[in-house]
């Protein structure tokens, strides 16, 4: 059976080159907010959140939905990211079961496990989604899934497949975790390591090509093998390491907000101080995909990049 897929969020980091790799093979059309001078693919200027995209799907025969539109980032208006987040999901999944499309792929977060004390050593599928209240993406992520999860009870029809990658890095990511390497010095709060588990952006793309190819269903973490601590990342970095006390971040944190410095709270630290450590266990026994690159060799592959275009 011919595979017609639709790609949300076709014009971000992701979308852009997935849909340049299924361009080839497949009958493929994306969907934005907007449509960028040189799309990978026919891209529909459409938001997730509109009721159009049943519609869309229908006429156009759509059998598989990769869905990959979020908001990355905090706007400062956590009711319109709730909105797209959340809400569009459920759109996104209304159109699945109203079309008949066969398999939606989701790539949530490893940051639905939440950002916690007592998260595992090594984050497991089966371990509970928590989010954290104070973190929209996190907790975003984590209704999401409580979302699919609803919808996998009572649509089994619709083969989901959900990845939750750590953190993306390819040739060319800069966006709010990179920033934390580009200063001439990187935080740390005393007392934790905080590691970092990253999966190179071509072995998500190669992931869910895998996924659309067998048309598996199923819950994976997504990351390179190992994990690097904040201090194996200074070290590769060659620049120093300041660490604080967790107090005196959360008090500067607190001025700062209060004068309108920063958005970010006090309760924010632990997005430092409690990374989710994803084991990739599943993801190659059960779902047959080993990363090509491990954590630390995607970490230099980006940092040499970074590097030739002054980036850190």
């Amino acid at each position: 059976m011919t595979n017609r897929i639709l790609i949300t969020g076709a014009a971000g980091y992701i979308g852009r080159q997935l849909a340049q790799r299924l361009a080839a093979d497949h009958d493929v059309v994306g969907l934005d907010i907007r449509v960028p001078a040189d799309p990978p693919c026919p891209i529909i200027e459409c938001d997730i959140r509109d009721a159009q995209l049943a519609t869309i799907c229908r006429e156009r025969g759509i059998t598989q939905i990769v869905h990959l539109a979020a908001v990355l980032e905090d706007s400062g208006d956590r009711a319109r990211d709730y909105d797209i987040d959340v809400n569009g999901t459920r759109n996104v999944l209304e159109a699945c079961v109203s079309a008949g499309v066969r398999q939606l792929i989701v790539t949530s977060s490893g940051a639905a496990y939440g950002y916690h004390a007592d998260n595992p050593a090594w984050l497991d599928e089966k371990d509970a989604l928590r989010g954290n209240p104070e973190f929209a993406y996190a907790d975003h992520k984590r209704a999401v899934e409580a979302l699919l999860a609803e919808y996998r009870g009572a649509r089994p029809e619709l083969s989901q497949l959900i990845f939750r990658p750590g953190t993306v890095l390819g040739a060319h990511t800069d966006n709010q975790i990179t920033r934390l390497f580009s200063g001439r010095r990187l935080l740390a709060i005393t007392g934790s390591d905080s590691p970092f588990v990253f999966i190179w952006d071509a072995d998500v793309v190669d992931a869910i090509l895998r996924g659309i190819a067998t048309g598996a269903r199923g819950i994976y973490n997504m990351a390179g093998d190992g994990a690097l601590t904040i201090d194996e990342i200074a070290a590769r970095l060659g620049k120093p390491l300041l660490r604080v006390p967790a107090a005196v971040v959360k008090a500067g944190l607190w001025l700062g907000h209060a004068l309108g410095l920063t958005r970010h709270r006090p309760s924010q630290i632990d997005f430092l101080r409690y990374r989710p450590v994803l084991s990739n266990r599943r993801l190659k026994q059960e779902f047959g995909f080993t990363p090509a690159k491990t954590s630390a060799e995607v970490f230099d592959y980006f940092f040499e990049h970074a590097r030739r275009r002054a980036q850190l």
